[in-house]
């Protein structure tokens, strides 16, 4: 549950009536990770589909005839608005050339997903109809139209909420601010599962889109998630859409935007993803005749066990002496593919390598490090 800060109370009287007004709130109330897009662990652009830069934020595109580009983008103080409110970075997507025009299956989505404990234990009653929880993000794209978004639950009968930008004008940014409903028929179970997705479409085709009414809840259907939308953006080479600021908050009001450091945000993104330093930082010792693992310890738990990838090579040594085996990178040795085995507990995870074809017996036991770095990954 958010945890609350009151740093200044002001009494206020009208028509002989004492109020107290509360001002400067804050705490953890936006349930959002990352909404002001200041960490990007894995890199700051990417013409790949899913997550390969923004951390918590995810990328999909589909259909293209040229790849999309995701990207960290630098804000300025020409970016009026969001600037202001102490924004300097955003989520920017860069179309590509689209030559094959607006196929029913093409689309492109920006993806953020919260978990589900984080909604049940929010404080947000979901499902009552007069208890909200309010959705907010800057929006900005270099061509004028309206876009479509919706959020899907996970738990249960899963639902659907679609919701509209509003027409936006081109190159200006726009706050959008949604306020949203509990619904009867919601589901949110008390895990580390998702429990609200939430998607903003730069484009969708007709595979995914219908005549739903927006501004309220229904089952979900794959084909029902958002109206019939223009294919404007996605017809318009290198059109950009860019999106930062995104706050998840319960209540009927947007306010404003809970602003955290660095350290802060990058700390709530270890749980999801973490890239362990390479090369001699992790030491590797021997498990068996053929095996060698090593031990990270990474900064919190994660989220769920996760899965190692990326560079997640070692080099393997002799004990008794100065030669080596080499780097697994190589293929000098054989170590079962290039994925180890993960085992973890509470914050130590547990890399194994195996077979290994040059360790034969004890007498030449194997030790080693790693070579670089490994990317650990329990995203939604």
């Amino acid at each position: 549950m958010s945890t609350l800060k009151v740093s200044k109370v002001e009494p206020v009287t009208t028509g002989g009536d004492c109020i107290v007004k509360a001002t400067n709130i804050v705490g953890n109330k936006n349930l959002v990770i990352n909404g002001a897009m200041q960490v990007a662990q894995r890199g700051t652009s990417s013409t790949s589909s899913g997550f390969y830069t923004l951390d918590r934020f995810q990328f999909l595109f589909s259909g293209h005839n040229e790849a999309l580009t995701q990207a960290q983008h630098a804000l300025t103080s020409s970016d009026t608005g969001p600037w202001a409110k102490g924004f300097r970075n955003s989520y920017h997507i860069t179309n590509g050339n689209q030559t094959g025009g607006a196929d029913a299956a093409d689309y492109a989505i920006i993806r953020h997903n919260v978990e589900a404990q984080d909604i049940a234990n929010s404080g947000w009653d979901y499902t009552s109809s007069s208890s909200y929880i309010t959705l907010s993000f800057w929006v900005k794209s270099s061509v004028a139209q309206n876009f479509y978004g919706n959020i899907i639950t996970s738990d249960g009968t899963a639902q659907n909420y679609p919701y509209e930008t509003g027409s936006l004008s081109a190159n200006t940014w726009t706050k959008i601010i949604k306020t949203i409903p509990g619904n009867s028929n919601i589901t949110v179970d008390n895990n580390n599962g998702s429990g609200f997705q939430i998607d903003i479409w730069p484009f969708g085709g007709t595979t995914y889109t219908a005549s739903p009414t927006l501004n309220t809840w229904a089952a979900y259907a794959s084909g029902t998630r958002m109206p019939n939308n223009t294919s404007t953006w996605w017809t318009t080479n290198d059109s950009t859409f860019e999106i930062t600021g995104v706050q998840l908050e319960v209540g009927d009001v947007a306010t404003g935007y809970e602003h955290k450091s660095y350290h802060d945000d990058l700390m709530r993104c270890f749980r999801y993803f973490y890239k362990a330093d390479g090369y001699n930082s992790h030491a590797m010792i021997s498990r068996s005749s053929t095996a060698i693992g090593a031990t990270v310890n990474t900064p919190v738990p994660m989220r769920a066990s996760p899965t190692a990838g990326a560079g997640n090579w070692c080099r393997v040594m002799k004990s008794t002496t100065t030669d080596d085996y080499g780097d697994s990178s190589t293929g000098s040795f054989a170590v079962g593919g290039s994925t180890p085995s993960v085992t973890v507990t509470g914050s130590m995870v547990f890399l194994q390598y195996g077979s290994m074809s040059n360790v034969t017996n004890t007498g030449n036991t194997g030790y080693g490090y790693l070579t670089n770095p490994i990317e650990f990954e329990a995203e939604l």
